[in-house]
């Protein structure tokens, strides 16, 4: 192509697509393709909920659910510069929520609104989590107008997590702070193979998740130091299925009924737990390996991965169509 030929971007108004912020934007914003857009952005995989959802005394234009942990994803949007008054909307769903995730979009954020997002962050625990994004149109010539977002504040996610597990035990192991290496890099392994499988911000611990496509369960990555084997020795890695809430027994038995196709499909068998005296079950598939030894991490990050992906591609379009009772904890919380 001839470097002359090239486009300008040209930035637009949004007015002159959103002629207002209940009525335009928010059900904009709320269709599932500008969620993943959105979601994309901040590392999350967003599921719609409602719009101008009641939250106990509260009223979030957008509720979602984080599908990586089922956690709560409470959206306030406004068309114009950060006002006081949604920053203080934002004080009050994180002063009265027990766990949520608040994004706050706007046409541009005044320096003393992105440096209070900021002091947020930094005093609240690792429960609360407040983003700050400020939201672009854009065109090239006739061609159709492109949103795109920018993040002007975010939770800084590592440094919690090593405050949590440090105040939990004291002090942070050696074999913590090696699990957190060990999802850091197989992080942005996944990344760099450009797999569909999301991973969530790492964590010295020895687990990571990975939505599935809707609530109530999602995949798992595990490296353990714990063999789950009745006799066996030595550390391990999983992928497994985590069913959790109150229809995870039910949907455990449903998956269950289809395990010969379903293992099939896979190529590989499974263990199936469903245990009697707990809520939650797991499907899994597991491997000794010694991530202790960071030499052998590529080809573990690799088996993680092609596990990861065909039970995503099994699985997903299995659960999706199961049909479950909703259960709205949020607002007991918000009481």
């Amino acid at each position: 192509m001839n470097s002359k030929n090239l486009g300008r971007l040209q930035k637009v108004s949004l007015r002159e697509v959103w002629v207002s912020e209940a009525g335009s934007f928010t059900p904009w914003l709320a269709e599932e393709g500008n969620l993943k857009l959105l979601g994309d952005t901040i590392g999350m995989d967003l599921e719609f909920e409602s719009l101008e959802k009641a939250v106990g005394p509260f009223r979030a234009d957008i509720l979602c659910k984080d599908l990586a942990n089922d956690s709560w994803v409470l959206i306030e949007n406004q068309l114009e510069r950060t006002d006081h008054s949604h920053l203080g909307q934002l004080i009050t769903y994180a002063a009265g929520l027990q766990a949520v995730t608040i994004v706050w979009i706007a046409e541009r954020f005044t320096e003393e609104h992105r440096a209070a997002l900021d002091w947020l962050n930094e005093r609240t625990d690792e429960k609360i989590n407040l983003f700050g994004l400020e939201i672009e149109l854009w065109r090239i010539g006739d061609s159709p107008i492109a949103p795109k977002f920018n993040v002007i504040s975010q939770p800084n996610d590592w440094s919690r997590k090593v405050q949590q597990a440090a105040a939990a035990t004291g002090e942070l192991s050696e074999l913590k702070l090696l699990q957190g290496r060990f999802w850091t890099a197989f992080k942005e392994f996944m990344e760099d193979k450009g797999s569909f499988v999301r991973c969530q911000k790492p964590a010295p611990q020895h687990w990571t998740n990975h939505a599935i496509g809707r609530s109530g369960m999602h995949l798992v990555s595990i490296a353990s130091n714990v063999n789950s084997e009745p006799n066996g020795k030595g550390p391990e890695i999983r992928v497994e299925l985590y069913l959790d809430g109150p229809n995870a027994k039910s949907e455990f038995t449903a998956l269950e009924n289809q395990k010969e196709s379903i293992e099939r499909a896979l190529g590989f068998p499974l263990k199936w737990r469903n245990p009697e005296n707990k809520a939650a079950c797991r499907i899994s598939t597991r491997k000794d390996a010694d991530f202790l030894n960071e030499s052998l991490w590529p080809q573990q990050f690799e088996w993680l991965r092609q596990r990861l992906e065909v039970m995503h591609r099994v699985f997903a379009p299995i659960v999706k169509t199961f049909r479950f009772q909703e259960v709205d904890s949020m607002e007991a919380e918000g009481r």
